[in-house]
């Protein structure tokens, strides 16, 4: 095939690729990007997307549910409630096929070429591409890689039949009727939670003395309650040893000694790893920082003309980071002024409650040497929670004793990811308690609890 040339070549279509790509074609750049499966990457197939509405079904069941067995405090009943969980699936499916479609619609509209296949470096501005058409070579004056994170795999445990990872636990057609979930992190707290609520008996193996180790125990406590009253059995100080000899579960050791804990499933997830092989990584010389690919400000690597971005290049390993990144490289290849300069990005558990955090933690705020006033309230006392029957959490908010600057915002409640882009503006913003405090938050809403808690950090909260 004729070789093909480009100002921008992106490999990758996940939500940093795909931004990157539509912008660039927006800013008139001649653009092309390459992905081996479909657009959208692991977020929009097997990740954020598919696994957000796995736990909606799972909620909206569990409602149901406790509206059966009379446990609903509005008086609401209900009889005999089942799920068709192939067809939660279905749903689920339609769902990322509708987005991965709007993607390759949006990447039509900004002018942008795509092409499916693997890509390889050759050298730095020469790409060979491996299609079902066969070898494509591209051509370009700058190369964005984009090639995201895949799961961590246990030795002890390798992938395969009854251990899976978060890609194959989001495409299961039947429940299993008991799963044991390794890593008590974002991603098995979230998938573990949804199938005990779907109706499967779940236990969670925790290597550290608790889940959720990079929050604070304050924002995991009404997380840890949930997942009791669901039934979830939870080993935390525990270390995997083996499958079963039988392959029916796993040996753990727990409390000194060795431990059968019996499942159908075994969903390990004990983090994800980045995608930095398989590319010809080996035909540049890139500088690496651990894992991860080394960048500076602006998406640079050590080599003139290759921007990396997303997973790649480190933590947080978040999908809005990678989009945001994204979007300012492409802004760069297009001859504009940009720079990373954000405070804070917003890290967001999708669990029962759901948490926030953005910005410092208290303690983290007094390690950085700042004296500071923290402000939190419950959402025991505000009206909006206690309508939609989910008292539990609280907002916090952090900030410099001195001049009242916010350093970060932390929240624990049902529903609570929606504030996540009003305490991101106001760190971003540099509110001060006052600027939070003085501002209309409407009634009956949960942010009335971020008024609430900056008015405590003042000393005068009005309703606790």
């Amino acid at each position: 095939m004729k070789d093909i040339t480009c100002k921008l070549l992106v490999i990758g279509a996940g939500p940093g690729g795909y931004v990157c790509a539509i912008r660039a074609g927006q800013l008139g750049i001649d653009t092309m990007i390459v992905e081996m499966t479909k657009a959208g990457g692991t977020c929009l197939n097997v990740g954020c997307i598919p696994s957000k509405a796995i736990i909606h079904a799972a909620d909206e069941f569990a409602a149901a549910v406790g509206m059966a067995a009379g446990r609903n405090p509005m008086g609401i009943g209900a009889a005999d409630p089942a799920i068709d969980f192939g067809k939660t699936i279905a749903w689920k499916d339609g769902i990322t096929g509708r987005l991965s479609m709007g993607v390759v619609n949006l990447l039509k509209k900004a002018g942008v070429k795509a092409l499916v296949g693997r890509a390889r470096f050759r050298d730095g501005k020469t790409v060979e591409v491996e299609t079902e058409t066969g070898l494509q070579v591209v051509r370009c004056e700058n190369v964005v890689i984009a090639t995201g994170s895949t799961p961590v795999e246990l030795p002890v445990l390798p992938f395969g039949g009854n251990v899976i990872s978060s890609t194959e636990a989001l495409s299961l057609t039947e429940m299993p009727k008991s799963l044991a979930v390794v890593g008590a992190g974002y991603i098995g707290l979230e998938l573990g939670t949804a199938f005990a609520k779907l109706g499967s008996k779940v236990t969670i193996v925790e290597a550290q003395e608790r889940i959720l180790p990079l929050y604070d125990s304050a924002l995991t406590q009404p997380v840890a309650k949930r997942m009791a009253a669901l039934g979830i059995e939870v080993l935390t100080k525990t270390s995997v040893k083996a499958l079963s000899p039988d392959g029916d579960g796993l040996v753990v050791e727990h409390n000194g000694g060795d431990r059968r804990i019996l499942a159908d499933k075994i969903l390990v997830t004990v983090g994800r790893r980045p995608v930095t092989e398989g590319w010809g990584r080996e035909e540049l010389e890139l500088d690496m920082e651990g894992r991860f690919i080394r960048i500076d400000g602006q998406c640079r690597t050590s080599m003139r003309g290759i921007y990396a971005i997303g997973d790649v290049t480190g933590e947080p390993m978040l999908a809005h980071r990678a989009m945001a990144q994204g979007e300012m490289v492409a802004e760069i290849v297009a001859g504009k002024r940009r720079s990373w300069e954000k405070v804070a990005i917003p890290a967001v558990c999708f669990t029962d409650p759901e948490i926030v955090s953005v910005g410092l933690a208290p303690e983290e705020a007094r390690r950085a040497g700042h004296e500071t006033k923290v402000g939190q309230f419950p959402f025991a006392a505000n009206g909006r929670a206690m309508t939609l029957a989910s008292e539990d959490g609280f907002v916090r908010v952090v900030a410099r004793a001195d001049n009242h600057l916010v350093l970060g915002i932390q929240a624990v409640g049902a529903g609570i990811s929606e504030l996540s882009a009003a305490f991101a503006l106001a760190l971003e913003m540099g509110a001060r308690l006052e600027d939070i405090a003085g501002t209309i938050h409407a009634h009956p809403t949960q942010s009335e609890a971020f008024a609430e808690a900056s008015l405590k950090a003042l000393g005068h909260a009005l309703h606790i």
